[in-house]
């Protein structure tokens, strides 16, 4: 049996919100991070606070107050 460990993954409810928070604290996004919001995004289930979050991200790093970091 050949399984993803995305098609395995279940995202926490809380956990984009406290993904979120350690980003904003450590000022980077690492690999795993990416991880799991990719997962959350494919699974289509983010809330709209959840997505609102994200979005922030997404614009902190276009504007390089967020740096996307090649560790784990």
């Amino acid at each position: 049996m050949n399984t993803s460990i995305f098609s395995q993954a279940c995202i926490l409810p809380s956990a984009i919100i406290d993904l979120s928070a350690k980003v904003a604290e450590s000022g980077q996004i690492t690999i795993t991070d990416r991880c799991v919001l990719r997962t959350a995004l494919l699974e289509n289930s983010l809330s709209e606070d959840e997505q609102l979050l994200l979005n922030r991200m997404l614009y902190a790093v276009r504007r390089g107050r967020l740096a996307l970091v090649n560790e784990f």
